[in-house]
């Protein structure tokens, strides 16, 4: 980047806002994901709408790319400015900006926290249901951006269900309002959508309105241990079979649950196979139902031991341990690979089999927890990028995974993004005619490609060689 447009660009943030020297930029070269890496030319921490559209003005006359990051959880390398160009903070757009309890929205900026959020409408008797596992330190628009799940995805739904409308500085720096504190609009094409889960491919969105609910009345927590991982896989369709929907339905298998008994001791058995946390939320006496149900159908299905949550306290913590998996299990070795591979919930048990399998075929160490009441599953291999006949086998056993689950109607990731990690499966699942549409879209708003360049959309497609079994 030339100097002098560097200048113009320190000039609009202000010196003290502006990240230039190598150590600076070094903190922003990287997100979650493993092996990507690269620096920007500069990190800009703008305070306001107008301040972004004259960043983009800037980049837009000099075709200087653009990423938009929030805290750097990203987990398909979608923050990661391989491209170099500028890297946007939003530490400085992280406001409330209003909570109104007539319409049931919430309106924020960008940079707040999500939980800032959960903690703020729960005040006032409301609640904001997506709760992604990083919630704690992920902010709202990187969970826009990714069209960010969570665990009470299967009766909530997702971060897209809540989004009502938004704000957009345009790669031409125009501002674009989508949507409104509507029940219903029908106005032309949905372009709120749109930008959600765009993985900041299309611009850069700077407001956000959310709708909300009321708060449930009561929870009810339940941990359930198997000493085989097929009868857990089993349970969860049988539960949705039997049509309860509970508010979380989670999975683990003793490779996490070890790993995640080992970084919070609090009692976990590390000798079954696989545990599942369910919770449902509602009125009491729905609740307390449900729960029974489900609790009868668990030991038909050969469950070896349960245990009801007595406290809130005793609930959180069972919560929590189902939260930290990811970061138990990085704990472990140097590399941590966590994907999201989904699946119909029917073929939950299905997957579960092939993750194994797919583990022994090419001898690596894979751990698998997730969201299976939605079929979300997250298989993590422990590894060390140092070792590169061994990445070469996690490549091919990833491979594996996406072919697979997309043999079973499901896709190559549920919630966690396409990104660059995994931009070169996409075509598996789209097809060639899906990523020419997306292109043509891409096109569009941003025939420069300075919105996030380099991200979903590969160089080159990976082929689909491998032979799934049937």
């Amino acid at each position: 980047m030339e100097e002098q447009v560097k200048e113009q660009l320190i000039a609009i943030t202000g010196s003290a806002y502006a990240k230039t020297s190598t150590a600076q930029l070094l903190a922003y070269s990287y997100d979650a994901t493993a092996n990507f890496q690269a620096l920007p030319d500069i990190v800009l921490s703008p305070s306001s709408i107008e301040e972004v559209q004259e960043i983009v003005r800037v980049c837009s006359a000099h075709r200087i790319p653009i990423v938009s990051r929030g805290s750097g959880t990203n987990l398909a390398a979608g923050t990661t400015p391989t491209s170099g160009g500028v890297v946007i903070l939003f530490n400085r757009m992280n406001q409330i900006l209003e909570l109104d309890e007539e319409n049931l929205t919430i309106t924020v900026q960008p940079g707040v926290i999500t939980q800032e959020i959960n903690e703020r409408v729960a005040e006032r008797g409301l609640f904001y249901p997506p709760d992604p596992s990083s919630m704690s330190i992920s902010t709202i628009g990187g969970n826009v951006s990714e069209n960010s799940g969570g665990l009470r995805g299967l009766k909530y739904g997702v971060t897209r269900d809540y989004v009502k409308s938004l704000t957009v500085v345009l790669p031409s720096g125009e501002l674009l309002e989508t949507g409104g504190k509507l029940a219903k609009d029908v106005a032309g094409y949905d372009l709120t959508s749109l930008f959600v889960g765009s993985e900041g491919t299309l611009g850069i969105i700077v407001e956000i309105t959310l709708g909300l609910l009321p708060a449930p009345i009561t929870k009810k927590t339940l941990v359930v241990f198997y000493d085989k991982l097929e009868r857990a896989a089993e349970t969860v369709s049988s539960i949705i079979a039997a049509k309860i929907v509970p508010a979380t339905l989670e999975f683990m298998d003793q490779g996490t649950i070890t790993a995640v008994e080992e970084f919070m001791q609090i009692g976990l058995p590390t000798n079954c196979e696989a545990m599942l946390l369910i919770e449902q939320d509602g009125d009491p006496e729905v609740v307390e139902r449900d729960m029974e149900f489900v609790h009868t159908l668990c030991m038909k299905q050969g469950a070896i031991s349960t245990q009801l949550a007595q406290t809130k306290e005793e609930a959180d913590r069972l919560s929590v341990a189902r939260r930290v998996a990811l970061s138990a299990l990085a704990r472990k070795r140097p590399t941590t690979i966590l994907e999201d591979a989904t699946v119909p919930r029917s073929e939950i048990a299905k997957m579960v089999k092939a993750i194994q399998e797919i583990a022994v075929k090419h001898n690596l160490l894979i751990c698998t927890f997730g969201h299976a009441g939605d079929g979300n599953l997250h298989p993590t291999i422990l590894t060390d990028t140092r070792d590169e006949e061994e990445m070469a086998r996690v490549e091919m056993a990833f491979a594996d995974i996406f072919d697979y689950a997309i043999s079973l109607g499901g896709t190559i990731t549920g919630e966690h993004g396409v990104g660059e990690m995994k931009a070169p499966y996409l075509e598996w699942k789209i097809g060639k005619a899906g990523i020419a549409t997306m292109k043509g879209i891409k096109q569009a708003i941003d025939p420069l490609n300075i919105m996030n360049p380099g991200k979903i959309f590969a160089k080159s497609t990976k082929k689909r060689v491998v032979v799934h079994n049937e």
